[in-house]
């Protein structure tokens, strides 16, 4: 396929891919039969979405792409389990991870009990002195006190410690399962081996939800009162973005009605962690990813670990407040971690080679709050799997980011199997792990040989895949807003990029350490503002700032500024190329 715009190489490396000539047609066809903007149709062609389908994709309901819950394997039982222990009153204990994903699966349930008068004990395990999931301790003393313990976001691949609780366990997760599930009365997960659903892309989060649809179906089938779900659609959608769940299908669904639920600001914690995080408009899936998310994850990598749950299921604003204020002092900590470590990390791979299948380092006192993050930096920048581990003794705790079509958790639960990791688990796209010293670098060679069988490596810098082209002049609010009906934008359905061929650097100041920010005209008096982020991290920043009055092709997201009480178009930039 040829270069789009001719780029072959751009600044930083890579390669434009523009629609396809059959994509044009599609779009030009789509603009004709809906009336809808080029630009969007363009979004649309690319999806493969149909002229007759186009008007239900911008406005997905809940109510069409939900499920009947019954269909994931264990449902049924799980959800006439929990209902006994509500009719019953009985004293019900939620396990929960110590992610957003956790937190946030944990607040639904908590939030569902309480609005019938029930009050549930929540027990989130210390990263560092319990590590993932269930552990036998923590199961025993939750037996003696409670009459049903749920298991959010893990428990599949935690046998002994689910063989040791001594009352009912209800395991709620999506996390890849073994080939043997634990003794527990119920494993409700898209992802276990034996299932079928096509649910496999929920987060946990998404999972609980249907749980309480089931729930509430039983009930209202017996007359009981049955608390608003959708309401509770905000910690759905922030937990579906926050673990980089695919916003495809009923995903995409949940984050959509998600965000204008949390847009009304009733749930005191999510409002007390947007105001402290600067949020001043209503928010966008980016801001789950990049604002909440982060903060909410803070407790759990590096402060108390139920902080986030406490925060995402409180009622009392001023607890909310204080939660998030301390939520947001740890994200600041972690930031400073996470930088120290990701430089080390960055240099000891480079040493290594940055041209092999996965790209992987391992430091002693790497917190391991802050692997998976630097792992996933580690990832963006070299486009492959890539793997960080923080040793402290003998035993080194790691976590793995993955590149599209390279499945990270089935090879990593291969190595536990081969008896090169302690333990590991995950999904695609993510997984964490813990390795003995001696075992770090033949587990590390293994792993790469099975992700090289799976393609990785043969890769260079990712292609930049573009919507088509757009002028200053075109771009208007108005236009970003029917664009973003195509949304929301994540994994699995990334944000519409499209490049503005040869314009020029009206204005350009670097900001920050790393980022710069520019106006850009096309010659014609039509101009638009634009923001690079860590662009002089790559050769971007410099390029561009010192222009020389040049033309340039650029490339990025479309997005409404809203400083000032104005409304204006930005550009957050990606890359440029000078036009030739």
């Amino acid at each position: 396929m040829s270069a789009f715009l001719s780029v072959e190489a751009s600044v930083t490396g890579r390669k434009w891919i523009g629609p396809t000539p059959a994509q044009e047609r599609w779009a030009a066809g789509l603009a004709q039969e809906t009336g809808l903007p080029l630009a969007l149709c363009h979004v649309l062609a690319r999806r493969g979405i149909e002229a007759a389908d186009a008007a239900q994709f911008l406005t997905p309901s809940l109510r069409d792409l939900m499920p009947d819950p019954s269909h994931l394997l264990d449902m049924d039982k799980a959800a006439l389990r929990l209902a006994r222990a509500i009719a019953a009153g009985e004293k019900i204990a939620i396990f929960a991870d110590y992610d957003v994903d956790g937190g946030a699966s944990a607040a639904l349930l908590m939030d569902y009990l309480g609005q019938l008068g029930l009050r549930a004990t929540l027990y989130v395990p210390d990263r560092i002195a319990e590590g993932y999931g269930p552990n036998v301790p923590a199961m025993q003393a939750l037996s003696r006190d409670h009459g049903l313990i749920i298991c959010v976001d893990c428990g599949t691949m935690a046998h002994a410690a689910i063989q040791a609780a001594s009352v009912d366990v209800l395991v709620l997760d999506h996390h890849l399962g073994g080939e043997t599930l634990p003794k527990a009365l119920a494993v409700v997960n898209p992802n276990r081996q034996d299932e079928t659903s096509a649910l496999t892309y929920l987060c946990a989060a998404g999972v609980v939800f249907m749980l309480l649809v089931a729930l509430n179906r039983q009930r209202r089938a017996q007359g009981a009162k049955t608390p608003d779900l959708l309401a509770m659609l905000d910690l759905v959608a922030l937990a579906s973005v926050a673990d980089v769940a695919p916003l495809i299908g009923l995903n995409r669904a949940f984050v959509q009605q998600g965000l204008k639920v949390m847009a009304a600001r009733k749930r005191p914690g999510l409002a007390a962690l947007g105001d402290v995080a600067g949020l001043d408009r209503a928010p966008e899936a980016y801001h789950l990813g990049f604002l909440l998310g982060p903060r909410v994850n803070a407790g759990g990598r590096i402060g108390k670990a139920d902080l986030g749950a406490r925060l995402l299921s409180t009622t009392d604003p001023h607890e909310a407040a204080a939660l998030a204020e301390r939520l947001n002092d740890l994200n600041a900590e972690r930031r400073a971690l996470e930088d120290a470590v990701r430089v080390q990390a960055l240099e000891q791979a480079e040493g290594r080679g940055l041209d092999g299948p996965l790209v992987w380092a391992a430091g002693e006192g790497w917190h391991p709050g802050v692997v998976g993050i630097v792992a996933a930096r580690l990832k963006e920048a070299t486009n492959r799997p890539a793997v960080v581990i923080g040793f402290d003794g003998e035993i080194g705790k790691g976590s793995g980011r993955s590149v599209s079509g390279v499945d990270l958790g089935a090879a990593v639960a291969r190595l536990v199997t081969e008896g090169l990791l302690q333990t590991g688990g995950g999904h695609k796209m993510a997984a964490g792990l813990s390795v003995a010293r001696a075992d770090l670098e033949g587990a590390m060679a293994r792993l790469s040989q099975l992700l090289a069988a799976q393609g990785a490596g043969l890769r260079g810098p990712a292609d930049l895949v573009l919507d088509g082209v757009l002028g200053p002049a075109a771009i208007t609010p108005d236009l970003i807003s029917q664009i973003e009906r195509a949304g929301p934008f994540g994994a699995g359905a990334p944000a519409p990029r499209f490049a503005l061929p040869s314009v020029q650097v009206l204005f350009a100041k670097r900001a920050g350490e790393t980022h710069l920010r520019l106006t850009l005209g096309d010659g014609s008096g039509a101009r638009i503002d634009a923001i690079a982020f860590r662009a002089y991290e790559t050769g971007l920043g410099t390029l561009l700032e010192n222009h020389a009055g040049g033309l340039f092709h650029v490339a990025g997201y479309l997005e409404i500024d809203t400083w000032g009480g104005r409304s204006r178009p930005k550009l957050r930039l990606l890359d440029a190329a000078p036009a030739q």
